[in-house]
Order: structure tokens, then C-alpha cells, then sequence
């Protein structure tokens, strides 16, 4: 499951509306969709800001897959209805939490990747604009 799949998932199993998420996360609605379906890279920080709103960790959204999804629905289940009792968590064998691991340090690597490829765009756009207004100021 991609990453925008799992937004998708969270935000469409607390019943909100795509309009609904959009609103808490303070976006245009066309921005948020584009989040859903993929179209746009999520920052850091944007992507803890999501988190934020649909109450779950950061780990728990890079946790999530088609495995462990009924856990978490069930989890959120007993959460919402204040009881005790919380679904325990399946076993699994260290070579499968090793690999989910390595997935979440993968998907990390690759947004701290991107995140530095626009930072590095801004800092060109940023030095052209600094020389430009060194020719004007000596013209």
C-alpha cells in the first residue's frame, strides 16, 4: 500500500470527506486530493501535520499495509469507544518487522531526498535572483 493509500485510508475510515480533511489540514480541497491520489510529494512536515489530524504516530502510518489494517481499524474501534481492551498485536517473526523497518527508513530516505532537491532548486532561483539585483545595483 503507497503511502497516499494509506492517508486515504484513514481519513475514509474516520467517515470524514475528502472536503473535511482539507478544512483541518487548512488546504484547498484540489491540493488535498492530489495528496490522495498521489500526484503531489508530501513533505515532512506535512506529512506530521496529517498524522496530527487523524490522531495516529508517524510509524503508524509507515506501519500501515494490507496486514496489519484490520488491526488498526480494530484498535481505533476499542479506542473510539473508550474501552479497556485493546486487539493484541499478531506475532510476527523479527525478519518481518526487520523488513517493515527498512520499508519506513526507505519511504524516509526518499522524502528527505526530494525535500532536498527543492531545497537545493531554491537555492539556485535564490542566487539568480541575488545576482540580478547585484548587476541592477551596479548598472
Amino acid at each position: 500500500m503507497e503511502l497516499y493509500e494509506k492517508i486515504r485510508f484513514m481519513r475514509s475510515f474516520k467517515n470524514w470527506s475528502q472536503e473535511e480533511m482539507a478544512n483541518r489540514l487548512g488546504l484547498s480541497v484540489n491540493g488535498y486530493a492530489k495528496i490522495e491520489r498521489g500526484e503531489t510529494d508530501v513533505t515532512l512536515s506535512r506529512l506530521q501535520q496529517i498524522v496530527d489530524v487523524l490522531g495516529v504516530d508517524l510509524a503508524e502510518l509507515f506501519d500501515l499495509n494490507e496486514k496489519n489494517v484490520f488491526h488498526f481499524a480494530g484498535r481505533y474501534y476499542y479506542a473510539h469507544h473508550h474501552q479497556i481492551n485493546y486487539l493484541a498485536d499478531v506475532s510476527v517473526t523479527e525478519s518481518v518487522e526487520l523488513k517493515h523497518e527498512l520499508e519506513k527508513s526507505h519511504l524516509i530516505i526518499q522524502q528527505q531526498e526530494k525535500e532536498i532537491g527543492y531545497l537545493k532548486e531554491e537555492i539556485v532561483q535564490l542566487k539568480e535572483i541575488i545576482d540580478l539585483v547585484k548587476r541592477q545595483d551596479s548598472a
